[in-house]
């Protein structure tokens, strides 16, 4: 039952939130956001990590077509649950400003929450790919109303393209459910054992029709072209959920529903997705390099952190996995604090342009050691968040195959180029007259900024409760796909 109040509770605030005045919308919002993550808290706590599926609840819905209301949580879902539930507070109060329409903007980020935790709890294919549509649909008007400039053209791309994966994994979930022996389920369990039982051809296609769909959420290369427009063009608040958490719907799709699914499949194709995600990793940076704009060149950066995350995954090794879970938690926390710094820069000096800022030190010392902090953590700065996860997933790769392995540790050189090269033109030198008068953090931006700096900090000195949490649904995971491969072989 708690798995279900953690997911009602957010769709029954967007309610009550829809009908209120601008003043109230937003503190509704802000008072039922940080109740959720109370809530998520107190679920991890008593969380048994001896355990796998916990808090369950499992409902026949629709009995005719084999669809259950089943959701649950393990040490997987509850990490990605706990991010959910951290950065959604901090969104809304990012958002404590003149908003146009406050309360249909704080409405969809609270129905956009409940979507989120339904697709990280389901345990039923139909009931998976619901929450996975609905998640879409909040944060398609966030960019299209509250979007910059272009954002019909562009928010359009971004809608064609993730409904166009979804259709292909619509597809391969109603294939799978006709395999189901007996009386045809969406049950998770039966959808494994359909998969486990297909011939190598037939798994091939289901693989290819689930990694289009997950790999356009991430984004993966050459899947990737709509996510920096959009991520340019989307209100803060919009590019925080694309960025911070929706992303990981397509890293969640492929642990959950790609690799037990498939594992034949995977094992044969899964070298061709270590290759793009490393092309990804290579082709992001050096784009990343020559950005002018801040917003865009952190756009960029993203699709090389996910390109990691995502060769790492397919590597099958449990130290691939449990790298991929803590460098999901650490680019959620961590891409959140730099696009909330460029809008701060951006309200302050009306650009994103490097070449026009400089010297925000001298003038915003609080916001400069703010930036500091968090950008170490995007570049794998030992004692920060991203370290940890870093060094999983590269150890992983060369696991995995020596070359490939130095290919991707590339990231960590191409990372710290861009990034301080950006902190450098951004941060340091002498002011100028655009920033000249530039003020330094508010009361409410360090309410937003200085729990990012605790997390970025906390988790690259005391990773260990994360890594414990995942840890046995992480090996469950890997012996299940070990198993299925050696039925099929």
């Amino acid at each position: 039952m708690l798995t279900a109040l953690l997911l009602f509770f957010p769709l029954l605030v967007s309610v009550v939130v829809l009908a209120m005045k601008p003043a109230q919308a937003r503190s509704i919002a802000f008072a039922g956001a940080v109740l959720e993550l109370v809530l998520s808290v107190y679920v991890a706590l008593q969380f048994d990590k001896s355990q796998l599926d916990q808090f369950g609840l499992n409902k026949e819905w629709i009995s005719t077509l084999g669809i259950s209301f089943s959701i649950g949580m393990d040490g997987i879902s509850l990490l990605l649950v706990l991010l959910t539930t951290v950065l959604i507070p901090l969104i809304v109060l990012s958002a404590f400003k003149d908003t146009e329409r406050p309360a249909s903007f704080y409405s969809l980020i609270m129905l956009m929450q409940s979507a989120l935790i339904g697709v990280f709890t389901a345990k039923d294919g139909f009931l998976f790919y619901l929450f996975w549509e609905i998640a879409l649909i909040p944060v398609y008007f966030i960019c299209l109303v509250w979007g910059g400039e272009n954002k019909g053209k562009i928010t359009l791309k971004f809608f064609i393209y993730t409904l166009t994966g979804s259709l292909f994994m619509l597809v391969a979930l109603i294939y799978l459910y006709f395999k189901t022996p007996g009386h045809h389920t969406f049950a998770i369990q039966s959808l494994y054992d359909a998969g486990r039982a297909l011939e190598a051809s037939q798994q091939t296609y289901v693989f290819f029709a689930l990694f289009f769909a997950f790999a356009i959420k991430m984004p993966i290369f050459p899947l990737h072209t709509w996510q920096p427009d959009t991520y340019t063009v989307a209100p803060v608040q919009g590019t925080m959920l694309l960025s911070g958490i929706m992303l990981k719907m397509g890293i969640y799709g492929v642990i959950r529903w790609l690799i037990p699914v498939v594992p034949q499949a995977v094992q044969h194709w899964g070298y061709l997705a270590i290759i793009l995600s490393v092309v990804g990793i290579i082709y992001a940076s050096c784009i990343a390099i020559v950005q002018k704009d801040f917003k865009r060149l952190i756009a960029y950066s993203s699709i090389a952190h996910v390109g990691l995350i995502s060769g790492g995954l397919f590597t099958l090794s449990i130290v691939g996995l449990q790298g991929a879970m803590v460098q999901m938690l650490s680019h959620g926390i961590v891409v959140f604090g730099l696009f909330y710094i460029i809008e701060i820069v951006e309200a302050r000096t009306k650009t994103r342009e490097l070449a026009q800022l400089g010297g925000i030190r001298n003038v915003a010392p609080i916001l400069a050691s703010v930036f500091l902090v968090i950008m170490l953590g995007s570049v794998a700065l030992p004692l920060t968040s991203g370290f940890i996860g870093e060094f999983l997933l590269i150890s992983s790769l060369v696991q995995y195959k020596l070359w490939i392995g130095a290919v991707a540790g590339l990231t960590i050189i191409l990372g710290a180029v861009y990034m301080l090269r950006t902190f450098q033109k951004s941060m340091l030198g002498e002011t100028n007259g655009v920033t000249a008068l530039l003020t330094d953090l508010s009361g409410q931006e360090k309410l937003v900024l200085f729990p990012v700096v605790v997390l970025v900090i906390l988790i690259g000195v005391y990773p260990t409760p994360l890594l414990s949490i995942s840890e046995v649904a992480a090996s469950n995971l890997l012996s299940l796909f070990s198993d299925l491969s050696a039925s099929v072989k």
